[in-house]
């Protein structure tokens, strides 16, 4: 009997060892996968708390934020939305139930949704555990240039009203507004209607007569031929690459011819011009420009494109700007074979294989602003939890070096000079009153629209003021215009518009 009890003793023990095992591997091992674990019931109920920090404009107006919901029958708690519909949709993007995030929504995702918060005080950092919150983010755009910048795009003449316009600080690199147009309405793509979510998202995502879609934001996502507009990349080259050329001066043509090539090249309308690059950047000579970018070589030229964020077109590696959306594109510079003078000179005129985006443009004439230094473009300019503290700022960080100040500085009178009525043959003459101080460049590529005869991708890039500290930096693009019209025209009004806009804001003169 005592042997019997004796053994029942034993495997009491053997099973209370097991006991206290799975306890062990349940308490330590597998508790972070229990924890986690979808089939947990707390997880499985934040599933469905879906709150989301709010995204505000500079000056404190809403772009996004989460209100509960009120759909019957609806499992999540809140839903999002977007108080100012299109006009910001290519920065904030969307939170989807089905489709995910995009722009902002996406890049700041792990600060925008609900998680757990750093201990506030003493006894939440050793008993109590904090709550989770969402953090609230503070953007750089200025509502006042958005709307504008919007409002001058959609007042483009014509049924063409594509585009975008890309507004930076040059000295900071915070993007002031950033419009691209086709838009779509964030608010139906973040309906917790499924049907009505998905039949949005097939119409926004198709593109329109010109090919684009809403889902990506031209300014960001999409690159075009600069024009002439490369022109001030070419002209940077000689200040700060090639000093023997700064004075170098082309004799009076209508255009030129290659050696190599059966192939020419002709100043717009037909129109001899020439000279220095002070004559020629005003008028936009591509004969003389063709030629300089020759003189200047492949090396030195495609070195001053890559020092503004340029790639090699067809490389493997491609740079592309650091600014916090996701899918920007990479703007190219031409692969340029060396004993191909024709490709080399259409190149120096942002012709042939040369592909920007508006961001990138817009970058280049920040980088003249700014003594030749291009600034990180960014769109976060404060991130706060649900207690008001600050959780992250953002410091302006140099991101490129293209020219030293002196060369940035000649090539910035250059630009002035295109908006100077005093310069016989100025592209932008008449544009902007004197007062105003720009310095601007235009630029009128021609191209193949996706239907129909041969078009124009009209440019403008500036910036304000060009005497004293610049505050504004600006590129506009409106593709596939008709072939009769030029980027002063038609890009040049936009321009004009939000830096009215902004000279109202600030109490400057107009």
């Amino acid at each position: 009997m005592g042997r019997r009890i004796r053994w029942l003793g034993v495997v009491l023990l053997a099973c209370f060892a097991l006991v206290i095992v799975q306890l062990a591997n349940i308490q330590f091992r597998q508790a972070g996968a229990l924890a986690n674990s979808p089939y947990n019931p707390r997880i499985a109920a934040k599933i469905y708390d879906n709150q989301r920090g709010t995204i505000m404009a500079s000056d404190g107006t809403v772009l996004a934020k989460s209100v509960k919901t009120t759909v019957s029958g609806d499992p999540y708690h809140y839903t999002r939305e977007y108080p100012q519909g299109p006009l910001y949709a290519g920065i904030t993007g969307y939170d989807s139930l089905f489709y995910g995030t995009s722009g902002i929504e996406y890049e700041y995702n792990q600060y925008l949704k609900t998680h757990a918060q750093s201990p506030q005080n003493f006894s939440q950092l050793l008993f109590d555990t904090p709550p989770s919150e969402p953090d609230n983010v503070t953007l750089t755009v200025d509502p006042v240039l958005q709307e504008a910048a919007t409002q001058a795009l959609a007042s483009t003449p014509g049924a063409h009203k594509d585009g975008a316009v890309v507004v930076l600080d040059p000295t900071t690199g915070a993007v002031l507004a950033l419009v691209s147009n086709p838009t779509f309405d964030p608010n139906k793509i973040s309906s917790p209607d499924v049907a009505a979510e998905q039949a949005y998202d097939a119409e926004a995502s198709a593109k329109d007569l010109e090919d684009f879609s809403g889902l990506a934001p031209i300014a960001t996502q999409e690159r075009f031929p600069p024009g002439s507009t490369f022109k001030v990349v070419t002209s940077t080259a000689a200040y700060n690459l090639a000093p023997s050329l700064i004075n170098y001066s082309f004799p009076p043509a209508v255009s030129i011819k290659f050696s190599d090539s059966n192939k020419t090249l002709s100043n717009d309308g037909g129109s001899a011009c020439g000279g220095t690059m002070a004559l020629m950047l005003p008028q936009s000579c591509d004969p003389g420009y063709g030629q300089l970018g020759i003189e200047l070589g492949v090396p030195t030229l495609t070195k001053q494109a890559e020092d503004f964020g340029y790639s090699i077109f067809g490389a493997t590696t491609q740079y592309v700007p650091n600014l916090d959306l996701p899918n920007v594109v990479p703007s190219t510079f031409s692969d340029l074979a060396p004993n191909s003078l024709a490709a080399l000179a259409y190149s120096a005129i942002g012709q042939f294989n040369d592909a920007t985006s508006p961001l990138e443009n817009a970058l280049v004439a920040a980088g003249i602003a700014n003594d030749g230094v291009i600034m990180t473009p960014h769109l976060m300019e404060q991130i706060r939890n649900a207690q008001g503290e600050v959780v992250a700022t953002y410091h302006p960080t140099p991101m490129l070096t293209a020219s030293t100040p002196a060369a940035a500085a000649a090539v910035g009178k250059l630009m002035q000079n295109v908006a100077n009525d005093t310069v016989p043959g100025a592209t932008a003459n008449g544009i902007f009153p004197v007062s105003w101080h720009v310095a601007v460049k235009t630029g009128t590529a021609q191209v193949q629209a996706p239907t129909g005869p041969e078009q124009t991708d009209d440019w403008m890039i500036g910036f304000l003021p060009a005497i004293g500290t610049p505050k504004l930096a600006i590129a506009v693009v409106v593709p596939y215009q008709s072939f009769s019209v030029t980027g002063a025209q038609v890009a040049g009004p936009i321009v004009k518009q939000v830096f009215q806009a902004y000279l109202n804001e600030t109490g400057g003169q107009g």
